[in-house]
């Protein structure tokens, strides 16, 4: 199997207006005639890195990337002092691909998510069929309550001493309950030393799980204050929401999926989002494929990963 593409710059970019005062950063590289593709980020709130147009064979792609609400480059950026989080929900998120499409004079497109990314490439999806040729997903979750619950708790089975430290990071009277919610009200807090500190919380519980071995290194992202406290808003926001959706409606759903071909790749030893969702999502998915990659985790940058959807977008670029 082929390995990821070189990096190629962008040959288009911009602010984006989607209203309620949000500007999206949005990019575009590859074959401006080529065949249109969607790059979903994760987290919520990573923004979309150079990396993710590797995924594409740039001679045959037209693929858009951009920073979701309230990341990266798109303003306002959630770290901000008197940021309003009430107008960023997948919701709107959902409304911004389709304004995104439209700026862009784009048909129907293929999808490429990961993580946080999946869930928003599978609500889109089954909100707009007809908009999409094909999904590629990796890392898969949908964003239960069961979910976000396992993440924030039941991980603490694997990684106890990391746990006790983030658990701790709450109030002693919040930490039987919510703890995403618990977080958000800390990291939303005026005082910096107080919404810094969670911030730095949140990311090193974030570091501890997303490791395959205990030596990886994490990502630099994670030294940079603005990053932490824009992502840890972010995903503490959408987590105690359950990103707004209703309980396994996603997988409830996904037979509106059925004309759309999917591949699902998966790492075996993905604690994150263990393989129990992307199973569950491809015996509802009629014409999707489940690809398992032992040894892997929840990295799509991993090299058997990478390979496979690599190879996954290489199969669908000359599907009409």
């Amino acid at each position: 199997m082929a390995g990821l593409y070189p990096l190629v710059e962008p040959y288009d970019g911009g602010m984006l207006d989607v209203g309620d005062g949000h500007r999206v950063y949005w990019e575009t590289c590859g074959n401006p005639t080529g065949k249109p593709a969607l790059v979903l980020h994760g987290g919520p709130g990573s923004g979309c890195t150079p990396g993710w147009r590797r995924y594409f064979n740039p001679a045959l792609y037209r693929v858009v990337l951009f920073d979701q609400r309230g990341s990266g480059r798109s303003t306002p950026h959630a770290s901000d002092p008197n940021v309003d989080l009430s107008s960023n929900t997948t919701h709107h998120l959902l409304a911004d691909i389709e304004r995104l499409r439209r700026h862009h004079r784009i048909e129907r497109w293929q999808l490429l998510g990961a993580s946080w990314g999946s869930t928003l490439a599978l609500a889109y999806a089954e909100r707009h069929p007809e908009r999409v040729t094909e999904v590629v997903l990796e890392g898969i979750a949908t964003t239960t309550p069961s979910e976000v619950d396992w993440i924030t708790r039941g991980l603490g089975a694997f990684f106890p001493d990391a746990w006790a430290r983030f658990r701790d990071g709450v109030p002693q009277a919040e930490r039987s309950g919510n703890l995403a919610e618990a977080y958000h009200r800390l990291l939303m807090h005026p005082e910096p030393t107080i919404h810094q500190k969670a911030a730095r919380d949140w990311c090193d519980w974030e570091i501890a799980i997303v490791k395959l071995r205990a030596d990886d290194p994490p990502s630099p992202r994670y030294e940079d204050p603005r990053f932490r406290l824009g992502f840890a808003r972010l995903v503490t926001h959408y987590w105690q929401h359950h990103a707004w959706l209703d309980d396994g409606a996603l997988l409830r759903d996904a037979h509106r999926l059925s004309d759309i071909p999917g591949v699902l790749v998966h790492g075996r030893l993905d604690v994150c989002a263990p393989l129990s969702t992307a199973w569950h999502l491809a015996q509802h998915w009629r014409g999707s494929e489940l690809i398992i990659v032992d040894q892997a985790g929840h990295d799509a940058g991993h090299r058997s990963i990478a390979e496979h959807m690599v190879a996954a977008t290489d199969r669908f670029a000359g599907r009409t």
